[in-house]
């Protein structure tokens, strides 16, 4: 019998975890508006919102089924039953996503709590894991207490990776920008039978694809560039599609019952609200990020006695991002792996930690903020939220505003710090 499967995106026991529904023609725009017409009902253009946790059971007695008796890894329960299962708005998310991001995809509470289902589920003796987000590293630290997970360095020799290891890539990192070579550590995983996992959060679509390059898992913090308007929090999982024969994904989704680290209603409705517009966003961040860094690295590098060059070279010391590692984007894996554009996020560090703090409070456009991802610009400071980095270190998000404006708006916030030091 073919029933509908909570957390299988309204699809069919048996059937393919990412149906075509004929989008496969389709630019990443149109699929972001249309991946889900499928689960339509009624004539709302605007997907409604669905508050209720909690639905009712069908009415015929002869088709009720004990969740008892069910397969746990397989649910064959028509329809939504409870909201830590599956929910209208963000099985509807979870449709989209599926289909964009390239493999069967399940939404959480945040990116963290992704992060934390993955390690759960595969539950690795080892990971070889670099710098990067330090949230996880805290959720490595919080696992060690429970298990014997050892950290390895991200570039270990492969002979210290064993069978159900992970190789954990953060690319473009956070918080430079710069990116990593995933086909060379999924050559490197999967030569030892371990596995490739990677936090895509710095390039989703339509700048890197990490399935093509060997990644067994991809996550997302979708409170970032899916979110898209700093409004909601979301993290995301997405499966290998090979790994349907071994059910990962179905897995998984029984996991994040049990875990209890689901989207909630409102923010399941603001992911599909927010995906719609994800191309259109990304190229302009990502168009944006490419043309300050190119100025401001003109600028702190030109042997001209410009004003412009003094001002820059007065107060910055280093520019760090994807599109300014020359040797490779010369040796073309860079490129390959992300053809449309490099991420929207850079680091800047500045020539001593008092120029770092009283930048942003120079600024008119960028918002001295945490997070990233949204359409309004964000500068911080990064020593207000991770202890490890240079204090000296500025991480900047690019928005969707006119890129001569914050051009205009830093290097007037350059002008006022040289100012004061007068």
């Amino acid at each position: 019998m073919a029933t509908t499967v909570p957390g299988l995106n309204g699809q069919q026991n048996g059937e393919d975890h990412n149906p075509d529904h004929g989008l496969s023609s389709l630019s990443l725009s149109s699929r972001t508006v249309h991946a889900d017409d499928f689960l339509n009902a009624g004539q709302d253009v605007a997907p409604p919102m669905h508050v209720s946790t909690t639905f009712r059971y069908n009415r015929d007695p002869d088709k009720l089924r004990p969740i008892a008796t069910l397969d746990p890894e397989h649910p064959a329960i028509e329809g939504h039953i409870y909201s830590r299962l599956t929910a209208p708005n963000t099985t509807r998310f979870e449709a989209i996503l599926s289909d964009i991001l390239k493999g069967p995809t399940l939404t959480y509470a945040s990116g963290l709590s992704a992060f934390h289902a993955m390690i759960v589920f595969l539950n690795p003796k080892r990971i070889a894991i670099g710098e990067g987000y330090h949230g996880c590293h805290g959720v490595l630290d919080i696992h060690k207490k429970l298990t014997d997970l050892q950290k390895l360095d991200l570039d270990c020799p492969a002979e210290e990776l064993q069978p159900g290891d992970i190789v954990h890539v953060e690319t473009p990192l956070n918080p430079t920008g710069e990116a990593k070579n995933l086909k060379a550590y999924a050559e490197k995983a999967h030569s030892r039978g371990a596995f490739l996992t990677v936090d895509a959060t710095f390039a989703p679509p339509p700048l890197q694809d990490p399935f093509l390059w060997g990644a067994d898992i991809v996550m997302h913090s979708g409170t970032k560039y899916i979110g898209g308007h700093s409004d909601m929090l979301c993290g995301i999982l997405s499966v290998n599609p090979k790994w349907g024969k071994d059910r990962w994904f179905e897995k998984l989704g029984m996991e994040r019952l049990h875990l209890g680290s689901v989207m909630g209603n409102m923010e399941g409705w603001l992911g599909v609200r927010s995906v719609r517009t994800l191309e259109v966003r990304v190229e302009r961040q990502a168009s944006n990020t490419t043309n300050l860094v190119s100025w401001l690295n003109s600028a702190l590098t030109s042997k001209t006695e410009s004003a412009e060059s003094k001002i820059v070279q007065g107060v910055l010391a280093k520019i760090e991002h994807a599109s300014l590692q020359e040797a490779d984007i010369k040796d073309g894996w860079l490129t390959k792996q992300m053809p449309r554009g490099f991420g929207p996020v850079f680091s800047i560090l500045m020539k001593d930690e008092s120029l770092a703090r009283r930048l942003p409070s120079k600024l008119e456009l960028f918002h001295h903020a945490t997070s990233l991802g949204g359409v309004e610009s964000l500068i911080e400071w990064r020593t207000m939220s991770d202890p490890v980095v240079d204090t000296r270190m500025l991480r900047v998000s690019v928005g969707i505003e006119g890129w001569e404006d914050l051009k205009n708006d830093l290097l007037q916030g350059f002008k006022a710090l040289l100012a004061e030091a007068k």
